[in-house]
């Protein structure tokens, strides 16, 4: 087999293999006749699969391992991908192929790329629908995804309020989510993913890098993981701004949180319902709100982790330096989340997350700038919508507690007379609007999350 240096010269892109034995899947892929790139998901205490459950956890996988896929596609994003051993049908080469050109937008858009037309998934030749999933009879629980931030804990409070049976669940080793997790009572399972180290081996010789769809990547984990210990809901923490693309690049919306958004969320959870289990119900609880109405709610029920959360980003970074604590304040998940919680929270309570008044700082300018899409789009990050921003903003500027610190004063000066009153109001933003995906089960918690 020959050492590939390059995959950016790569003919094709190869989905070889994927397997499960003894709680540990395994994701095999390579570039042309390369090296094989090996990833590994550890399910911890996995019990022994039933026959009927094998067979929707073995579809599980293969989605799984198609999914995963993307973290080493961007590595070269050759012309050709081949999967061995079987050909998708139709309905998932195209759930395919949807996620990889949105998911990959972003990463278009910094490498100059265009994917558009390039990326195309195998796919059988009949157009005959596949046989249905049938349901497996899973037992009425939830698994909850918890990422350190608010979101995440408002959906955990929001189940626990309505007396259902929810695990919290979350991928990788972050002692900040651990932490979290903790605090929220419920039991946990910690699932662990290996990236192939010779991904990072690529990287270091000039590989394409840059952000992939990983929410895309963590629900398919999900999905093996509720067939296998037995639940019949993930319940994600993705409101509705997450659907708002941040700029427009060849032709494409570019949305950094695509894999969060409606449109992903729809058509994988009607795919699980087609091609894993009928009664498998994947969904984001706090879908209807706005990032500004998930922050209320947070305050309101949030203090027992006030001490313990955090949204920034660079926590998490997989390499590199990480923050001395909680919160770097120059991030946008920084700005973002000290300007949404300011209308909710006493100030001296903000203050005392945060350590600092980030919106005291003159040197924050550009930041709150790009959050406001004032001279600048929305950044790529994990951020609500610049409407939204700018209805915090304003409403802070009618507060005499926030109104002379130095950006508020600024935003007062030079910002707020360019932009139409009307739209600054913060009450729209708290009501909830649009579709979701939430089972009539789980949907006493929306109503909860949107109370005063």
């Amino acid at each position: 087999m020959n050492e590939l240096r390059d995959p950016r010269q790569a003919q094709a892109f190869r989905f070889l293999r994927c397997g499960y034995a003894d709680g540990v899947a395994e994701l095999v892929y390579a570039f042309d006749d390369g090296a094989e790139l090996a990833e590994r998901i550890r399910f911890p205490d996995a019990p022994a699969l039933t026959a009927e459950r094998r067979v929707a956890f073995e579809a599980a996988l293969r989605l799984l391992h198609l999914i995963a896929g993307v973290s080493y596609y961007k590595a070269g994003v050759p012309a050709t991908i081949a999967v061995a051993g079987w050909t998708p049908d139709a309905a998932t080469a195209e759930l395919l192929d949807t996620l990889y050109l949105h998911g990959l937008a972003e990463f278009a858009y910094r490498n100059g790329l265009n994917l558009r037309g390039r990326i195309r998934f195998p796919r059988a030749a009949t157009t005959a629908a596949p046989a249905s999933a049938p349901a497996l009879g899973l037992p009425r629980r939830a698994l909850v995804p918890i990422g350190g931030g608010k979101d995440s804990l408002v959906t955990v409070e929001a189940l626990k309020t309505t007396g259902a049976d929810a695990t919290a669940v979350w991928i990788g080793t972050s002692p900040l989510i651990a932490a979290c997790a903790a605090r929220s009572g419920l039991p946990t399972l910690n699932i662990a993913r290996e990236i192939a180290p010779g991904l990072f081996e690529l990287n270091r010789r000039g590989a394409y890098n840059g952000h992939i769809p990983v929410t895309a990547i963590n629900s398919a984990i999900l999905v093996c993981a509720a067939i296998l210990y037995g639940f019949d809901a993930i319940a994600f923490a993705n409101e509705r701004s997450a659907s708002s693309a941040t700029l427009e690049y060849a032709g494409q919306q570019v949305n950094h949180q695509w894999s969060k958004g409606w449109a992903f969320e729809r058509a994988l959870a009607d795919h699980v319902r087609s091609h894993v289990a009928a009664d498998l119900d994947y969904c984001s609880l706090l879908r209807p709100y706005s990032e500004l109405a998930v922050t209320r709610a947070f305050a309101r029920c949030g203090a027992a982790y006030f001490d313990a959360f955090s949204s920034c980003n660079r926590n998490f970074r997989i390499l590199g330096p990480k923050p001395a604590d909680r919160w770097c304040g120059q991030c946008p998940k920084c700005h973002f989340v000290f300007l949404a919680l300011a209308p909710f929270l006493p100030k001296p309570r903000l203050l005392a997350i945060f350590g600092r008044n980030l919106l005291d700082d003159d040197t924050q300018a550009a930041g709150f700038d790009a959050l406001l899409e004032y001279r600048n789009h929305k950044p790529f990050e994990c951020v609500g919508e610049g409407a939204e921003a700018r209805a915090a903003m304003a409403t802070l500027a009618a507060r005499p507690e926030w109104r002379e610190d130095a950006l508020i004063a600024r935003f007062r000066r030079e910002i707020l007379p360019q932009l139409d009153a009307a739209q600054l109001a913060l009450a729209p933003w708290l009501a909830p609007a649009g579709e979701h995906g939430v089972p009539p089960r789980l949907a006493a918690a929306l109503t909860w999350i949107g109370g005063g």
